[in-house]
């Protein structure tokens, strides 16, 4: 979502100002087009050099700064910027916006744009807790600006509370957020995500190797699009998606399918990218059991299939699956996507290089009822995740107009 996108970075003046050169390299290595603007007192902290150096763009320090020449460089970058972060942001420079004044390039800038603008607050705890700042916050979020809410710990100044400038990685996501169409305002989204255990003994379990991170991007992206997203999850060792995801954690396939069948009643969207156990053990040893026991054959059981009890009971919903695969694709996937009643299968063949469990990017293909296919290059995992909730947004409109015509 940030690959091209035209950032405008606002720095003010306080300590971690030196964190703002990381978020420039952050935001670079994800292909933004980053210009970077500093206060005077910003520039006492980390000089100029640095973040032209590090975001390939001259660094704007003059509040007469004229760009390409004849445009007016507040006017030009105001018009410029599609998202314009200002990061540490100062208690002065909240105060300056909040009441309208412009008396240097960044603060004129703002008052100039268009486009959205986030503030990451980074100050003493005592100033963060002041009523004026509060007052200045309250009135500009009421404006329409957003803020990341600053960390909690023991501060430069060596005051412990609030003030804090946020992690970087949280205040990317918030940018994300910012800038993604809310086209999934108003649906509930359930993704089940990750690998099942199931037991042989109390220290051996049969599983698979999904890591996971294919459902977690599924659900991280659907919460930026507006969607409530409950999240059920096998064991994995990814942190939570977004703190505002509802993550069930379970084990086993049964766990799953119960957490299911729990939630799905207020979904109008099931995407089941989960690798669940298709068999377990028909005893669980209580006891280890040792070489010599499991020498001998370990008899196995189905477990219940949870993908195709939805598609029986789907109703109105919209039904994803995955299929991975290591041959005859498109057959394999298409039995998969009649037999499960499903409106879109998403199959990849897991022994291609970069489209395995634990990888970071997917190279997939879309089946659909009416044996149309669609094939996508080698993407990210949210990339895939994008151009899958475009097709279960259209999905959605699709059935929408059906009812309404009826």
């Amino acid at each position: 979502m940030l690959k091209e996108k035209r950032i405008v970075l606002g720095v003010t003046g306080g300590i971690a100002a030196y964190k703002a050169a990381e978020f420039v390299r952050l935001l670079v290595k994800q292909d933004a087009r980053v210009h970077v603007v500093m206060t005077q007192n910003a520039q006492k902290f980390v000089t100029p050099l640095t973040f032209q150096t590090l975001s390939g763009n001259p660094v704007v320090t003059d509040p007469f700064a004229i760009i390409e020449e004849t445009q007016i460089g507040h006017v030009a970058l105001a018009d410029l910027a599609e998202l314009i972060v200002i990061l540490p942001s100062s208690a002065n420079i909240i105060g300056k916006i909040a009441n309208g004044i412009a008396d240097d390039f960044l603060s004129t800038m703002v008052m100039a744009t268009k486009a959205p603008v986030l503030f990451a607050p980074s100050m003493n705890v005592n100033m963060w807790e002041n009523s004026a700042l509060q007052k200045n916050i309250k009135t500009l979020t009421e404006r329409g600006y957003h803020f990341m809410e600053p960390g909690e710990g023991e501060l430069a100044c060596h005051w412990y509370g609030k003030g804090r400038l946020a992690e970087l990685s949280d205040v990317l996501e918030k940018m994300e957020d910012i800038l993604s169409p809310k086209d999934l305002k108003g649906k509930r989204i359930l993704v089940t995500a990750g690998p099942t255990q199931e037991s042989i003994d109390p220290v051996r379990f049969i599983t698979n190797p999904s890591s996971g991170k294919m459902g977690y991007a599924l659900a991280k992206v659907a919460r930026r699009r507006g969607a409530e997203v409950v999240l059920v999850s096998g064991p994995t060792s990814l942190p939570v998606p977004r703190s505002d995801i509802q993550l069930i954690s379970v084990k086993t396939a049964e766990e799953m399918r119960k957490a299911v069948f729990a939630h799905l009643k207020n979904c109008s969207v099931v995407i089941k990218a989960a690798a669940v156990s298709d068999y377990r053990p028909k005893e669980i040893s209580r006891a280890k059991l040792k070489k010599t026991a499991l020498s001998s054959s370990l008899e196995l059981e189905r477990t219940r299939d949870i993908l195709k009890e939805i598609g029986e009971k789907k109703g109105k919903r919209i039904l994803v699956g995955f299929a991975a695969e290591t041959e005859d694709l498109i057959a394999n996937a298409g039995k998969k996507l009649k037999e499960k009643n499903l409106d879109l299968i998403v199959v990849n063949d897991v022994t291609k290089p970069g489209a395995g469990f634990t990888s970071e990017t997917n190279q997939v293909k879309f089946l659909y009822p009416s044996g149309e296919v669609k094939d996508l290059p080698l993407l990210s995992k949210e990339e895939v995740s994008q151009f899958i909730l475009n097709e279960v947004v259209r999905l959605l409109n699709r059935r929408s107009r059906s009812i309404q015509s009826r």
